[in-house]
């Protein structure tokens, strides 16, 4: 490092990049806080993030509305207990347009590389065009929910007739009287099923693991209870605090207190008997049955899938795929499947290369995010920030999200960064980087209660669950949510550096 190098001024404080709630919540926080020289970066020509993505047939939210929205922006209008895909695509519009996100953004981005230069403490991101864009600071805010994880099976392009991912619905494909074969029974699978089965001639589901379906408390919400939840006083937060209360108790307490009181057994019970009174054929019923603990992987809430496998043009097959012919699967059985349309309901990219990180991502002395990951295992200091990647924070790092509502994780996450930001600001830094010392005590704080999740208890075999990462782990915050949202507002600042450039740096304030 230089004593004469001249600090450089990057072309904007914040940039953000990722287009979706995360992206939205976050650009909405900073600027409440003052950090208005900001810009969101979108690879996408839309935002909404996984409601821009996500248009297929029965796309929807799968905890009540009443906790899917921020705290700070809450609405009264939706149809549902459950909204539709295109109302929470609306939301985003709304948040955008009203908080003039729309005048920060920059859509069609895709961002490909992230370098930290340790002289000037800025960032410079390289985008698919080749352009770049610096920063001060950067916010990944990339989800989990928008890059389609397509399935390792050979001659998947040898097929002659239509391939579609869940994520990439083409509208225009007609499914009136097709043969069609679904790959996958996992969340969108559970929507798409029973929104197509009355259209296509015939439905073959290919499951290799069954999932935990639950009721679905959803109605229609009529205009007066609509009206009343505008109107009178205080009802919007009594319903927000029944739905946060049922969210934590269907996922965050059976899966990270299950070792403290055994909840995840009673949802199991509810399942079993959903499945009893949905499904008439015992076989079917059978093959429909998950052979591993509640909680393990992503449960869902359905009304409607269950009772799919009952129609006549529905079939459920369990023998795993051998490959893809030109006109269909073939199982390990021997039996080809001819089909008109495949859909791939297999998933995204959540821990692994390509998602986790986002792009390549160069930090302080070279150091790169993703090869430290591999060698130490994926952690962060309250899923925000990591050792040695300076000015970098995320919204959906390891160890962040408890499982509860993705808004409380943005706004928990969103919170933690402006309070280091505010910080970094009356110190005069320029440069932000959390100790070693206060990630390694963060890390050994989550796997030391890892005794109680449901995940490390013996039941998760059979699960094939992504919840599981290469190393064994489960980067879940092992949480209940009124921790994560006191944590974000408490933790120590020390827990941070904070200091000047190069030049300054010797004599950095605060520390």
């Amino acid at each position: 490092m230089n004593g004469n190098v001249a600090q450089s001024v990057p072309d904007h404080d914040v940039v953000i990049v990722g287009g979706g709630f995360s992206g939205i919540g976050a650009a909405i926080i900073l600027a409440r806080a003052g950090f208005t020289d900001y810009l969101l970066v979108e690879d996408g020509d839309g935002l909404g993030g996984a409601w821009f993505w996500n248009t297929y047939p029965g796309v929807g939210v799968d905890i009540p509305s009443f906790s899917y929205q921020f705290s700070f922006e809450q609405i009264s209008d939706w149809s549902r207990v459950y909204a539709p895909g295109d109302e929470l695509k609306h939301y985003a519009d709304h948040c955008v347009r009203k908080y003039g996100v729309d005048s920060h953004t920059r859509l069609n981005t895709r961002i490909v590389g992230a370098v930290f230069d340790d002289d000037t403490d800025i960032w410079t991101l390289t985008t698919a065009a080749g352009d770049t864009i610096s920063a001060r600071h950067v916010v990944g805010a990339t989800g989990v929910l928008t890059q389609p994880k397509p399935p390792a099976i050979d001659g998947l392009d040898d097929f002659t007739g239509t391939v579609m991912h869940t994520a990439r619905w083409d509208h225009d494909v007609d499914l009136a009287g097709k043969s069609v074969a679904i790959v996958g029974t996992g969340a969108s699978a559970v929507q798409v099923i029973p929104s197509i089965a009355p259209e296509v001639e015939h439905l073959t589901v290919f499951q290799r693991t069954a999932i935990w379906c639950l009721p679905k408390p959803d109605a229609i919400l009529p205009g007066p209870a609509r009206l009343a939840l505008r109107r009178i006083p205080g009802l919007k937060r009594v319903a927000r605090t029944v739905s946060q209360a049922f969210v934590e108790l269907n996922f965050p307490a059976p899966a990270h207190f299950n070792g403290i009181v055994p909840i995840a057994t009673v949802g199991e019970r509810m399942g079993r008997r959903h499945l009893k009174n949905q499904v008439t054929d015992p076989e079917t019923r059978a093959k429909l049955t998950p052979h591993y603990a509640l909680g393990c992987k992503r449960p869902s809430f359905s009304n409607a899938y269950l009772r799919a496998f009952n129609r006549d043009n529905v079939t459920l097959e369990t023998s795993g795929i051998e490959s893809v012919t030109p006109t269909g699967i073939r199982t390990v059985d021997g039996t080809d499947h001819d089909v008109d349309m495949l859909i791939l309901a297999t998933g995204f990219k959540v821990f692994e290369h390509g998602n986790m990180p986002p792009f390549p991502v160069q930090g302080s002395g070279g150091r790169d995010l993703e090869t430290w990951w591999d060698e130490n295992r994926f952690q962060a200091f309250q899923g925000v920030s990591v050792p040695g990647i300076p000015n970098f924070f995320t919204i959906l790092g390891p160890y962040g999200f408890n499982g509860s509502s993705y808004f409380n994780l943005i706004e928990t996450q969103s919170n933690h960064i402006v309070r280091v930001l505010r910080h970094a600001r009356e110190q005069a830094a320029t440069r932000v980087e959390v100790t070693e010392k206060a990630n390694a005590e963060y890390f050994e704080s989550v796997l030391g209660r890892r005794k109680n999740q449901v995940f490390f208890q013996g039941g998760c075999g059979n699960a094939n669950s992504y919840y599981f990462d290469v190393h064994g782990d489960v980067p879940f915050r092992p949480s209940p949510t009124l921790e994560t949202m006191w944590a974000s507002r408490r933790f120590d600042l020390d827990s941070y550096d904070y200091s000047r450039p190069a030049y300054g740096r010797s004599a950095s304030p605060g520390h």
